[in-house]
């Protein structure tokens, strides 16, 4: 199982996951299954908020789930379009999440818990 997680700084396993999929700088990808860690360079960054392109972010890596603080609903929509689960992070770094995917411990997103935008009570709620 590939799974990534947003992040503003790239620090491996004790990465601190970001609260926005779409402007976070990088992804770090754990294989669950190698223990490999690897990363990738968001291509999709600097985009209008609500038009983030989760296919062109990921560089067009095959991914499994992603674990995130905070998630628009188009990008949550394109992601499960795509057969791409997303977790809410429920501790601050990459390590420990992991554990608790494993775990069976994250709380997957749906569209009640998506932000809802940054400007006149746009209700994001990370």
């Amino acid at each position: 199982m590939k799974v990534c997680f947003p992040v503003e700084q790239v620090d491996g396993m004790k990465s601190r996951v970001f609260n926005h999929f779409g402007s976070a700088p990088f992804f770090i990808v754990v294989d669950t299954s190698t223990n490999a860690v690897s990363t990738i360079t968001n291509r999709d960054q600097h985009h209008a908020h609500g038009a983030c392109n989760p296919v062109l972010a990921l560089d067009n890596q095959s991914i499994d789930a992603v674990v995130v603080g905070g998630i628009g609903g188009g990008a949550l929509n394109r992601l499960n379009q795509a057969g791409i689960r997303v977790y809410r992070a429920a501790v601050e770094n990459v390590k420990g999440n992991v554990a608790l995917y494993l775990s069976n411990g994250l709380q997957e997103f749906g569209m009640i818990h998506v932000c809802g935008g940054h400007s006149d009570g746009g209700g994001c709620a990370h």
